[in-house]
C-alpha cells in the first residue's frame, strides 16, 4: 500500500511502514512540506494495527542535508503560509517544527529504524536520533551540532560529544557505531536489503512486547533527565543560531546556502581530500 505526498514517499507492506524523504534533488532538505508530511506518515504507521515497525530513509545520493534555508519550494510555502515576523514567530515554528515533531516521533509506539546513507548533517542528525535504531551504510556521514532537538549528549560519550562539537567535523559511520550511535554498519549496496531484514526479525515480536519495552526504554531515558535536557537546549540553540543567521541576512539580504558549522566541516573534509 502506497500513499501519495509531495515531499515523502510512504508505504506499508508486510507489518513494515516505510517513510522516505523524497527531495532528492535538494539533498533531502527538510522543507516545513517534509516535516508535516513525515509526522502525518508517522501518525498513520502509529495508529495502523498491522504496522510493528517503522523504517525511515532518503532517496537519492544522501540520506538528509539538514533544514531547507531557502530552495524555491519553501519559499513559496513560506509566501503561502507565512509564520510571522520576528523573535516570537521564530521561536513558536522552530519549536513546533523541529522540537515537538522530533519528541513526538522518538516516543512513537512503534519501534523505528533509520537507515543512513551518505550526508546526515544537523537536522538529519536529529531525524536519525530520534528513532530507536541506526542502520548505515559504510559511506554515512554524521554532522551534529547544538540543534532544536539536542540528543547528542546522550547519542555520545560526554567527551568525545565535546571533541567533535567543539571543531565540527564529521563522524563517519565506522566512528559512529564505535560511539554507539549506529547500530550496524553495511555496504551501501546492501543497506536497503539489512535495513529491511533487521525489521523483519522485530516485526516477528508481540506488538504489546514491543510497546512496553520501548516504553520502558525511554521512560528511563526520561527519568535521567533527556526530554528536560532536550528542551531546554532548544532556547540555547535559539541563542547560538539567532544572531549570526540574522545578521547575514541583514547584510546580504538573502539566506545563507549553509550554516558556519556545516562549511567548516565540508572545508575540513575538502582539504584533507586535496
Amino acid at each position: 500500500m502506497t500513499m501519495s505526498y509531495q515531499h515523502i514517499e510512504y508505504e506499508k507492506k508486510n507489518r513494515i511502514a516505510r517513510v522516505i524523504l523524497n527531495r532528492p534533488e535538494r539533498r533531502n532538505a527538510q522543507s516545513r512540506i517534509l516535516l508535516e508530511e513525515m509526522d502525518d506518515a508517522f501518525s498513520d504507521a502509529n495508529e495502523d494495527d498491522e504496522i510493528r515497525v517503522v523504517v525511515l530513509s532518503g532517496k537519492g545520493e544522501h540520506f538528509s542535508s539538514g533544514h531547507d534555508l531557502g530552495t524555491p519550494e519553501e519559499k513559496a510555502d513560506q509566501q503561502r503560509r507565512p509564520t510571522g515576523a520576528g523573535l516570537r514567530a521564530l521561536y513558536g515554528r522552530s519549536r513546533r517544527l523541529f522540537l515537538d515533531n522530533t519528541l513526538r516521533w522518538r516516543d512513537l509506539d512503534k519501534p523505528t529504524i533509520a537507515m543512513v546513507h551518505g550526508y546526515c548533517i544537523f537536522g538529519g542528525w536529529m531525524f536519525a536520533a530520534a528513532m530507536d535504531l541506526i542502520v548505515a551504510s559504510d559511506d554515512a556521514q554524521f554532522l551534529p551540532s547544538l540543534l532544536q532537538y539536542f540528543s547528542i549528549p546522550w547519542d555520545l560519550p560526554i567527551r568525545k560529544a565535546k571533541e567533535i562539537l567543539f571543531q565540527s567535523r564529521f563522524v563517519s559511520a565506522e566512528e559512529a557505531c564505535r560511539l554507539g550511535f549506529v547500530n550496524m554498519v553495511v555496504p551501501r549496496e546492501k543497506l536497503e536489503s539489512e535495513t529491511l531484514a533487521l525489521a523483519a526479525r522485530i516485526a516477528e515480536s508481540d506488538r504489546l512486547g514491543l510497546r512496553m519495552l520501548k516504553f520502558a526504554i525511554n521512560n528511563a531515558q526520561d527519568a535521567m533527565g533527556f526530554r528536560t535536557a532536550v528542551r531546554n537546549a532548544h532556547s540555547h540553540h535559539l541563542l547560538l543560531g539567532v544572531g549570526p543567521f540574522l545578521r547575514e541576512v541583514d547584510e546580504t539580504r538573502t539566506l545563507p546556502k549553509r550554516m558556519p558549522g556545516v562549511e567548516q566541516a565540508l572545508k575540513k573534509t575538502r582539504t584533507r581530500a586535496s
